[in-house]
């Protein structure tokens, strides 16, 4: 729809009248000037745009409201403002308010009773109930500000207070809410969702009653056009509800919408755990995957208790009861899982110097030397050897260290007092990413947010200072810097300059240990803001990027990249983490939660370029944890329990089909869209062709999973579409008691998995088998020699099941025949009393012996304690047979009852069904009456 340069969108207004006519509020790039940016109009539904108001380079549109009632009036706040890596001038001459009332033809600024001099962000509000009422919320210098309301539709105005955004300041949200039940009542969104009831002249601030349970920062309202005591409120917390005009809120806690920054994973076991920091949400800790069929749920994650904004993140590798977590400028702790106590380790300067220059999102490293040793990075690099109890420096100031305030914003160094915004934001010149090298202890790499990075060789005793790179901004923010995990002298940085208006994708290598550079950024977008970047530990050319716009993984050490899909969205993936031991990799996505994508090892066999000439490849099958699931937590509490998928329960495979298996009706409906799209005549395929491809059987890809004997276990049905794919099985033996079910769980062991195809009538393998072994989650629970005891008596169960519903399904099939038999008599015109008698006679007989198999009997019709049925028995007897636990006394005893009580009646059931109903059948034909279902073919 255009306007693909204005960066920022603040609102939008569509015409009541018309809905082509649109109206665009764009505030413009915040890090540098130009781009689109103003009041843009389209009265084509966005064929074209014309820029309606307009200031100067750094000026755009924060806000734009219709009179209501009118929509040819409008008003709009422009805004002047450029934020850079040091800081935020958020105001100048150039923000005011403006009215048009010709639809944006031309514009009056509004004066009268405003306050003159620089003004900052500006939100705009019109009575819903008295449309000349305007009211305007202004930030002004210094951190402070006020509301001001107009009678006469801006022509003058009227200080109400001295009420202005708070906590972290107008830029985050100065935005206001006109309340359409009751006039003069407003909104504000702020860290708290404050309201007035007289205009502006007096704020309440939130909590108002016992609402303190509800999220801070607040950044939109929407009311209900008939309830006026329902508000839905979003915010840095999520999405609340309101039916008490906000004495109480419901949480929507379905919405995955966590905004992360940093991963780490742990080694836990017997499944590992995932640490991440969050936008103002702390630090949350969680599984990876759970032994619940429900999934992985809310509860079973954890607020670490680290505050604020949470940042960077670690796990202790040998030890997963020791986190930590830092929140916004270097506020570092260090918990204990056991008892989720919090411990503040933040470094101190020395007595009478001034405090630590720290980043919002300070780095911490456990040193991949010593799982007790932590780096953390303010200006300086600080070391712990005792996981942060103390530390010592062990570098100089590594930034530029230059003074913020004497940098330029808008091309020009502006005044202490003008509006400045530092709260919220970094303090500039400091360490932003640190990295010491696996193969040699005390080579260490730190970048930092002016553009630098620093070696050191010898564990912080000399630094060698790297400030210039070929093609690289000078001053670009260092987003990561990872020394090689295989080559001592390899180092790796992703660096970003979008914080100067440039948005190219930077990514360097050094086989120097940082004297040379090179870039590697290969075929990545030319517009993409690059975060993190992880090396795989066994394949060097393999690893992968997060991104802005996704997720990447290169092959080849960065010459080609490609974009992960699979169902992960389009969004930012602020950092990633590699969990060994599992071979997965974690994305920390911004607005999205986690990612995990289990078990990459098949990218490392397509690093080997000759694999996709293969017409298939299996691939390795991870070592596969038995057991059983839990019980569902979710139960039945609606659509707004929330819940993560966990993998896939059993054994997976990866598998690469390079040519999808069509079948004949397939093949001949592409060559005919071929031949249709060169403008050709379709070809008749003939009706012999035709009933050939109507009796081909479509073609299949199963999995033959074996035991370590080599019998055949179960068989996994796959896709035979072209590419990569996944298929798993459960772990459960083939039923041999029925069509459409899975049989007992297998024991612990080796077992082989091999592909067939059966294409066109003739079946073959596929590609190499490949074995994989199958072990207990909890070991203890139960031994080899019992787990193998357990399933023979399965096996066993099964057998005898197998045929007890043989011998109920064929007596109800009986039954139902002999229906019709009765219907067949009943049409004759001869007197069959003999065959009616006999007839009946079966039927009583079966219907006896049926209620014995599957019960049904009048007692129990009546929900009277009745015999149970020797069906109930046998499915008691096999009711844990996908359990870890093996039967119980009882289970075993129903299985002998069902056997003793079957075994008296299988007789009775063999004579009626394969003796007596065959004499009966063939007495029906001899006496050539109607053929019923179930008999032989009619004689001639």
């Amino acid at each position: 729809m255009g306007l693909k340069q204005s960066e920022h969108i603040a609102r939008i207004l569509v015409d009541p009248r018309n809905a082509d006519t649109v109206y665009v509020a764009a505030q413009g790039p915040l890090w540098s000037p130009g781009g689109e940016r103003g009041l843009y109009k389209t009265i084509d539904g966005g064929l074209t745009w014309e820029v309606i108001l307009h200031r100067g380079p750094y000026t755009g549109v924060t806000d734009v409201v219709f009179k209501p009632g009118n929509p040819d009036v409008l008003y709009a706040a422009t805004h002047q403002r450029h934020r850079t890596v040091w800081a935020l001038v958020n105001g100048g001459p150039e923000s005011g308010i403006h009215k048009s009332v010709d639809r944006g033809e031309t514009w009056q600024e509004l004066k009268g009773g405003l306050p003159g001099g620089d003004k900052g962000k500006i939100a705009l509000a019109v009575s819903p109930q008295k449309s000349e009422i305007v009211y305007a919320s202004i930030e002004l210098a210094g951190g402070k500000g006020g509301i001001w309301r107009s009678e006469n539709g801006g022509r003058s105005w009227t200080k109400m207070s001295d009420y202005a955004s708070w906590g972290t300041g107008a830029h985050y949200y100065q935005e206001l809410f006109c309340d359409p039940h009751r006039f003069d009542t407003l909104y504000h969104a702020n860290p708290g969702l404050d309201r007035t009831q007289d205009g502006g002249r007096t704020w309440e601030e939130e909590p108002w009653e016992e609402n303190w349970y509800k999220h801070a920062d607040n950044h939109a309202v929407a009311f209900h056009p008939q309830d006026p005591d329902f508000l839905l409120v979003g915010g840095d917390g999520g999405l609340y509800r309101s039916n008490d005009q906000g004495k109480t809120y419901e949480f929507f806690e379905n919405l995955p919408l966590t905004q992360f920054y940093k991963v780490a994973a742990d080694n836990d076991l017997p499944f590992y755990n995932i640490i991440g920091g969050t936008q103002d949400n702390s630090t949350q800790y969680g599984p990876s995957r759970t032994t619940n069929e429900s999934g992985i749920t809310n509860s079973d994650w954890r607020i670490v208790p680290v505050g604020g904004d949470g940042h960077d993140c670690a796990i202790d590798p040998e030890d997963p009861d020791t986190l930590y977590g830092e929140s916004q400028k270097g506020n570092l702790s260090r918990v204990d899982r056991r008892t989720g106590e919090s411990v503040s380790i933040r470094p101190r300067p020395a007595s009478g110097e001034d405090d630590l220059r720290f980043n919002w999102d300070s780095p911490v490293l456990i040193s991949p030397h010593s799982h007790t040793r932590l780096y953390f990075g303010s200006k300086y690099l600080h070391r712990s050897d005792d996981r942060g109890d103390s530390w010592t420096t062990l570098s100089p100031d590594l930034s530029r260290n230059r003074d913020r305030y004497q940098l330029k914003h808008m091309d020009r160094v502006w005044s202490l007092d003008s509006i400045y915004d530092t709260v919220a934001m970094s303090q500039y010149g400091n360490i932003t990413s640190i990295s010491e090298s696996p193969l040699h202890e005390g080579l260490i790499y730190v970048g930092t947010d002016d553009g630098l990075i620093q070696v050191t060789e010898d564990g912080g005793k000399q630094w060698r200072r790297v400030d210039r790179i070929f093609g690289v901004p000078e001053e670009a923010f260092v987003n990561d810097i990872k020394a090689d995990l295989h080559d001592v002298n390899t180092v790796y940085a992703v660096l970003d300059a979008h914080k100067f208006g440039d948005y190219k994708p930077y990514l360097i290598k050094s086989t120097d240990r940082g004297r040379t550079w090179e870039s590697i950024t290969g075929n990545l977008p030319e517009r993409q803001i690059l975060w993190r970047f992880v090396q795989d530990h066994v394949r060097p050319e393999l690893c992968f990027l997060g991104a802005e716009f996704g997720l990447y993984v290169t092959l080849d050490g960065g010459q080609d990249w490609i974009k992960l899909t699979g169902g992960v969205p389009t969004i930012p993936f602020r950092d990633l983490e590699i969990q060994r031991r599992e071979n997965d990799l974690i994305g920390a996505t911004f607005g999205r939660g986690f990612y995990v994508l289990d078990d990459y090892r098949f990218l490392r066999h397509f690093a080997e370029k000759s694999i996709t000439n293969e017409d298939f490849v299996l691939f390795p099958v991870p070592k596969t944890a038995l057991y059983s699931q839990t019980s569902g937590r979710q139960g039945t509490r609606g659509n707004g329990f929330f819940t993560a998928p966990n993998p896939p329960l059993g054994a997976t495979f990866t598998y690469y089909l390079r040519k999808g298996m069509e079948t004949q009706a397939q093949a001949r409906r592409r060559a005919e869209a071929k031949t249709r799209k060169q403008g050709g005549d379709t070809p008749y395929p003939g009706w012999e062709t035709l009933e050939q491809e109507a009796q081909e059987e479509a073609p299949t890809i199963t999995f033959v999973i074996k035991d370590a004997q080599g019998g055949v276990v179960n068989r996994v049905k796959a896709s035979t579409s072209s590419g990569l794919h996944r298929i798993s099985w459960g772990l459960s033996h083939l039923s041999s008691a029925s069509v459409g079910w899975g049989g007992p769980l297998v024991t612990p062991g080796q077992y082989t998995v091999q592909a067939q195809k059966r294409y066109r009538g003739e079946v073959t393998t596929l590609g190499a088998a490949q074995t994989f072994e199958v072990r207990p989650l909890q070991e203890g629970i139960r031994t080899q020699a019992e787990r193998e005891e357990d399933l023979a008596y399965y096996q066993q169960v099964a057998a005898l099941q197998r045929t007890i519903r043989g011998a109920a399904g064929k007596t109800e099939e009986v039954l139902e025949q002999l229906s019709d038999i009765k219907r067949a008599l009943g049409q004759s015109d001869k007197d069959h009393s003999d065959l009616r008698q006999e007839t009946r006679r079966l039927e009583l007989k079966l219907q006896g012996l049926s209620r014995s198999l599957a019960g049904g009997s009048i007692k129990s019709r009546y929900n009277e304690p009745a015999p149970i049925s020797i069906s109930r028995r046998i499915r008691s007897a096999m009711s844990t047979a996908d359990s870890s636990f093996g039967p119980t006394q009882t289970q075993r005893q129903d299985f002998h009852i069902a056997q003793a009580e079957f075994d008296a009646i299988q007789a009775e059931i063999r004579k009626c069904i394969d003796e007596d109903y065959p004499d009966l059948q063939n007495a029906l034909e001899d006496a050539k009456l109607p053929w019923t279902s179930g008999r032989p073919l009619p004689k001639p």
